[in-house]
């Protein structure tokens, strides 16, 4: 691939993978990459503790008590947890089928990879496949990056739903992560794409074009 198309491809796809691999690490074991985080005033109980945050990640939510201690849940695939106000008198439960699609994450991190291990050679078929692999990640990032909304977007309406509290959602780290990666993949997969053709104008370019003889030119007299 052409050196300027290739350096920048595997620039943003570097950028990409490690970005990726971060938000799919996401809580508990990276507190600040959550998706979702809701900020409480008061009045708000989970597990019978006074809460003032709760985070929401791929493999647990956390949530913070008055004094600041954290607490999350045990990591698995497609949790759920329910929120009640602190008279208990009404709560909501996110269910499991709002962040079961969170695991599209590491399966998009796993194709960048692929994509990226692809990027560094030079051969113009493993280049189209690395192109086509970036824009495949970008796909699956865009999903990812969708059901992060639908996420946002439900826990937004049901916090809004409980009485007597002042919740405040809002997205987080991981959110804008992932649409950062999105962009950068496109970007990846763009490049790599021009680099290929790029070569291949230059390749078809360095061919001599054969020039035959005109009707007219056979009765051209020769110079002596």
């Amino acid at each position: 691939m052409s050196r300027i198309f290739c350096i920048p491809g595997i620039i943003f796809l570097l950028c990409a993978l490690v970005l990726s691999v971060l938000v799919s690490i996401s809580l508990p074991f990276l507190p600040a990459l959550d998706f979702v985080r809701v900020h409480f005033g008061s009045g708000v109980a989970i597990s019978g503790d006074a809460m003032t945050e709760l985070r929401l990640g791929i493999w647990a939510p956390c949530y913070y008590t008055t004094d600041n201690a954290r607490t999350c849940f045990r990591a698995s695939h497609a949790y759920s947890i329910s929120v009640s106000n602190a008279a208990k008198t009404a709560n909501v439960i996110i269910g499991s089928s709002w962040t079961r699609g969170l695991a599209v994450h590491p399966v998009a991190t796993a194709v960048t990879f692929i994509a990226f291990c692809m990027s560094f050679s030079t051969h113009h078929m493993v280049t189209l496949l690395a192109s086509l692999t970036s824009f495949l990640a970008a796909l699956l990032t865009l999903i990812a990056f969708a059901i992060d909304i639908a996420l946002y977007a439900f826990v937004h309406h049901e916090i809004n739903k409980l009485p007597d509290i002042s919740g405040h959602t809002t997205t987080s780290a991981a959110f804008w992560m992932t649409f950062v990666t999105l962009i950068l993949l496109l970007l990846a997969g763009c490049t790599v794409c021009f680099g290929r053709r790029k070569d291949r104008m230059s390749g078809a370019a360095s061919y001599p074009m054969s020039s035959k003889p005109s009707f007219f030119s056979r009765f051209r007299r020769n110079k002596v």
